[in-house]
This record gives C-alpha cells, structure tokens and sequence, in this order.
C-alpha cells in the first residue's frame, strides 16, 4: 500500500484559497490544509508584531518589523498557494467558500490597521496635549518670579505653543493654544495689572515681539494688547520719576515719545515736564536752593533732550527747557546768598561771580558782585562774613591803600561797605625778609623817595576788613587787616609781601 494518499488534481481555486487565509496573519490557509506547525509560525509572527506595536506610540511600529512581518506574510501567501494548488482542504466544504472567506478575513488586518492608526493619533493628541501642560506651567511657575529671570522660560512656553500651531495646526492641542495664550499675556503684563508700572514696562516690550512667533491667527486681538499698557507704563513709571527727582525719566518719556507719538500718554508729556519746572521754580525760594537751581539746570538739559517732533511737543518743550534754563540763571543769586550765611564762602564765590557774569540785566547783580567780594574775604578773614553786604557806597572817612611791593594786587574790603580796587606793582620794591618785619620801628610804605602805587576811598564809620591779595609775582598768600575806623582820623592801609629770611 503506498504510504501516503494520492496528491489531488491541481486546483488553482485552493491555491487562491490558502494564499487569501493566509493573508489574514493567523494562518487559517495552513489549518486547512492540515499544516500546523507552520500555522503555529503565523500566530507567532502576529503576536511578536502586536507584542511590539501595542499600547500605540505616536511614533508607531519600527519600520524594519513592518517590513519583516510582511515578507512573512507573502511568504507564507506563496508558500499556502503552492500547497493548496494539490492538497485537499479540510474543515471547509469547497475552495470557493474557502476563497470567499479569505477574502473576508482579510478585514481583519485592514480593521487592525486602520484602529491602530486611530490610537496612534489618540497618541499622539496626548502627546500633544501633554505638551501643552508643560508649556502651561512653566509659564504659572515663571509668573511667579520677577521677568529679567522669568523671560527665559517664557519664552520656551512661547516656542512650544508656535511650535503646536505651526506643525500640529488641527490638533485638540493646536486649537487650545489661542485660550492659552489669553492666560500667557496676562501672566506676562501682570505688573500693569498690580499699577507696578516701571516693572511692567520690560514685560510688555517682550510681549510686542510675540507676533514674530505666533500668527495673528491665533492672537487675535492680542496682537495690540500690550500697546496701549505700554504707553501708560512708560508714562506713569517717568512721570513718578520726574516727579521724585531721578535722572532716568527722560529715557521712558523719550522711548513714549518715539513709539507711540500719537497716543493720549503722549500728549501728557508736556503738561508733566511744564509742572516739574514749575516746583523747581518754587524751590528756589524755599530752604534748599543751591539743590532747587541744579535741578533746574538738569531739567533745562534733560528736557531738550527729549524727541517731541513726532508728537508736535517739541516748540512747547523747547519753552519749559529755556524757563528751566532761566530760572536756574536767575536762582543762583538765592543759591549764592545760601551757601554765604553757611560759611560756605569759596562756593559764594564762584556761585556769585558766574550768577553776575550770566545775568548782566538782573536787578541782583550788584549785590551779587558785592557778596562775592565779601565771601572772598570772609575766606582770610571769617568774621568778615557774619552778615551780608549791602550795595551802599562811600563814607565820611579817607582810607588811602599805598602797595609798597613788586607785585600788582587786588584790594577786597568788607564791612559797612564793600568794593574791590587793583593796584599796580611798585617798581622799585622789593620783598621784605621776615625778620626786618619783626623789628620794632618796621613801618612799610614810609620812604619818601618812592612813588607808591595808592588809591583814596572814603568809608563809613565801623570795622572794615581788608585783604590784600597778590594778581602776579612772588605773594602767594593773602594779607589782611581789620581797621576799626572812628570818626576825625585819616587811615593809610599799606600792602607790601615779605619772604622767609632774617
């Protein structure tokens, strides 16, 4: 007896038949035919690709098992066909019902394709999603600190919202974004929310810069948001500035002035720098007004400086800039007055000299002219400058000052009146030693053979004092002298210089 049964007739309709089973992955094609182990290959080729593939990763199966796994299946669709073609099948009636069903089957692997391709979007919408959280709370936890160390981070949440919209724009992700970016620039702008204006200003500078990475799509009406808080920040932080004394108001009101020219905070800008100069104007009268006319003279600079073309401020700024110059002219007078009854007497000098230079018109000049020739000799002499001098002139008394050495000097004196003479050098002088000064009987300027140098002026009855101060020459130091003048006497003040030596 032969061992084995007769092959059957060549049937194409099994081969087709096997071939289509085993295309459905489970190796229903080699059941039929009676072909276990090599269906048992099937299921376990299935199970290594679902093994590998499920749960569903936004990424999906690696490509090189995709691949693998189809080489198997044609194999095994060829290999069935050659088996089918002259083996009988078992458990089904005929090749064409077991065709047909291999035609069905084959939804199976197509149903599993297309529900995995829906869990790797699912995948990949949490992914997504997932993202978007993080993103959300970098900027919560960013909110919570000041902006020059937050903008780090928010810009990193900026970058993974553009990045949603840009790459993944149908995505549940992508369409939150707009919401979320509602929460971005109120976290961001707080600082205006809470009236921090000067803190608020770098905030909403950033936020102006978002459209280069968010479409207007997406923004909205956001796109403008920052603006109108900006200019209210800039003019809110410099307006206190100005107003508290600080130098960088000038810089906020300029950068107001710049970019937003046309806006209402703008047009405040005059009125505020206008106010400022009018306290300062005030101050001068008030106790401190050597700091009242420097502030004036910083205003008169700063307010220049600022750029009011755009705005149509600049005629009305330059006006508020020249009064502001003006008046610190005119304040030095009060400044000058100030720092003489401190005893700060060089200050008086230079602050009254320079007051009587600038101000050539001004109804104070005299005196001013006067106060300095008083603090230059309350400097040698300090008792000289324990009242103010007046304008008044002339006296009853003939004071006669002769100088008696080889240098041209300046004679200051102070007292009922004040004034200030040069005399030339006397051209046959010379210095005396110190010791011939120390001499009973010295008596300067009492040769009759010399020609001094002299002047005459009258003065009033009381206690003058001179200082003699030497213009060229060898005198480095000034001389002084009090003469207390009484009535029915003549005077002689004598200048002369002497030298180390005896």
């Amino acid at each position: 007896m032969p061992t084995a049964p007769p092959p059957a007739p060549a049937n194409p309709w099994r081969a087709l038949a096997v071939a289509l089973l085993n295309l459905s992955g489970l190796g229903l094609g080699y059941a039929v035919v009676r072909r276990w182990g090599l269906m048992a290959v099937c299921w376990v080729a299935t199970v290594i690709l679902l093994v590998v593939a499920l749960p569903a990763d936004p990424d999906g199966v690696p490509g090189p098992t995709v691949v693998l796994y189809l080489v198997l299946l044609a194999l095994a669709a060829v290999h069935g066909a050659s088996v089918g073609l002259r083996t009988r099948l078992a458990l089904l009636p005929s090749a064409v019902i077991a065709a047909a069903l291999g035609v069905v089957l084959l939804a199976v692997p197509a149903t599993g394709v297309v529900l995995y391709d829906g869990a790797r979007d699912e995948a990949t919408e949490q992914m997504l999603l997932d993202r978007l959280d993080r993103a959300d709370k970098l900027v919560r936890e960013s909110g919570k600190q000041p902006f020059a160390t937050a903008e780090a981070g928010y810009r990193r949440a900026l970058g993974v919202y553009g990045a949603l919209t840009d790459d993944h724009p149908g995505s549940r992700a992508a369409r939150r974004v707009p919401g979320r970016l509602k929460v971005y620039y109120a976290t961001v702008g707080a600082p205006y929310a809470r009236q921090d204006y000067c803190s608020a200003v770098s905030p909403l500078k950033y936020l102006r810069t978002v459209p280069r990475t968010i479409g207007k799509k997406e923004l909205g009406d956001l796109s403008a948001w920052p603006d109108d808080r900006l200019a209210t920040s800039l003019y809110e932080c410099a307006a206190a500035s100005l107003s508290g004394g600080d130098s960088d108001w000038t810089s906020r009101f300029g950068e107001l002035l710049s970019t937003f020219p046309a806006s209402a905070q703008a047009r405040k800008v005059e009125p505020a720098v206008k106010t400022a100069v009018d306290h300062a104007v005030k101050s001068v009268r008030g106790d401190d007004p050597c700091a009242a006319v420097q502030r004036l003279d910083g205003l008169g600079t700063q307010v220049r400086g600022l750029p009011g073309e755009q705005a149509g401020l600049a005629d009305a700024l330059g006006k508020d800039a020249d009064r502001a110059s003006r008046s610190a002219r005119s304040g030095a007078y009060a400044c000058g007055v100030a720092q003489y009854k401190d005893g700060k007497f060089s200050d008086a000098v230079t602050t009254m000299n320079d007051f009587a230079k600038n101000n050539p018109h001004d109804r104070n000049r005299a005196r001013a002219q006067k106060t300095a020739i008083a603090a230059e000799v309350a400097q040698t002499v300090p008792a000289a400058g324990k009242r103010l001098p007046t304008t008044a002139s002339g006296g009853s008394i003939t004071v006669t000052v002769k100088n008696d050495s080889p240098d041209d000097i300046t004679v200051l004196y102070t007292g009922p009146v004040t004034g200030s003479f040069d005399l030339k050098a006397c051209g046959s002088c010379a210095s005396y030693t110190l010791g011939s000064t120390l001499r009973i009987g010295f008596k300067p300027c009492s040769d009759s053979g010399r020609h001094y140098p002299q002047r005459t002026i009258r003065l009033p009855v009381g206690t003058t004092y001179f200082v003699h101060k030497s213009r060229s020459g060898t005198g480095k130091t000034p001389a002084s002298d009090t003469a207390k003048l009484s009535p029915g006497y003549v005077y002689t003040e004598c200048a002369y210089t002497t030298s180390l030596g005896y």
